[in-house]
C-alpha cells in the first residue's frame, strides 16, 4: 500500500452490540449512561469485504470499549480482537480499518478512544438466529441478545442517532440474555440490558 494514497476498501455484513444501560441505551442520543459508566461490547461478520487486493469475506471482529463517565466526552479504553482465521495480510487491513486509520464511520468511532489496551487473534463464533444474536470468544467474551418486540409486532428500530456503531442501517432495539466479558482487569457480567443490532456497511 503506497504511503501516499489511502487503500480501497468496503465491508458489508451484520453487526450486534450489548453493555450496561437499561434499554434502550441513552448514549446513541448524547446522553449519560444510566449506570455512570458504559462497558460496551460490539461484534461484527463480514460477508463480504476488502482492502485493496485483500478480500476480508466471512471474518468475524470484537471490540470492548470502556468508557468512564459520558460517552461524548471520550477517554474510551478499546481492545479489538480479529477471527483467528485471518491470514497476516488480512489481520493486518483490519486492524488498519477498526483502529480508525482509513476513515470512514470507523474512524469516527475511534476518535473516541484514548486508550487502545489490546489488540489480538482470538477465536470468534458469531450467530444469527431470527432476533437473536450470540457472540462466543472462549475465556473472554459471551454475548446474547434479543429483539424487544414493538406495538404492532416484529421489531423496533432507531434511525441515525448522533452516536452509533454504525450508522448505514436503522439499529434494531433489542436486550440482553446474558453478557460476560473478563480480560484486560475487566470483570463484567450482566442480564436484561441494552442490545442494538443491524446489517452494516463501512467505507470511506
Amino acid at each position: 500500500m503506497s504511503q501516499h494514497s489511502q487503500p480501497s476498501w468496503q465491508l458489508n455484513g451484520s453487526y450486534f452490540e450489548t453493555c450496561n444501560c437499561e434499554a434502550a441505551c441513552p448514549c446513541v442520543w448524547l446522553q449519560p449512561p444510566t449506570e455512570g459508566d458504559c462497558k460496551l461490547l460490539v461484534a461484527w461478520h463480514i460477508d463480504n469485504g476488502y482492502c485493496d487486493q485483500v478480500r476480508l469475506d466471512d471474518l468475524n471482529i470484537a471490540l470492548a470499549c470502556y468508557s468512564p463517565g459520558h460517552m461524548k466526552e471520550g477517554n474510551w479504553q478499546a481492545a479489538l480482537y480479529i477471527d483467528e482465521r485471518a491470514s497476516a495480510e488480512q489481520e493486518d487491513a483490519i486492524t488498519q480499518i477498526f483502529a480508525g486509520q482509513l476513515g470512514g464511520h470507523p474512524a469516527i468511532l475511534m476518535s473516541f478512544v484514548s486508550e487502545v489496551i489490546g489488540i489480538q487473534r482470538v477465536k470468534i463464533n458469531y450467530q444469527e438466529q431470527g432476533k437473536r444474536r450470540q457472540l462466543t470468544i472462549p475465556g473472554i467474551a459471551q454475548a446474547e441478545i434479543e429483539a424487544i418486540q414493538g406495538i404492532t409486532g416484529g421489531t423496533s428500530s432507531i434511525d441515525t442517532p448522533p452516536l452509533c456503531v454504525v450508522s448505514s442501517h436503522p439499529s434494531i432495539v433489542a436486550k440482553s440474555k446474558s453478557y460476560e466479558y473478563r480480560d484486560h482487569g475487566k470483570d463484567w457480567q450482566f442480564s436484561g440490558r441494552n442490545g442494538y443490532y443491524s446489517p452494516f456497511t463501512y467505507q470511506p
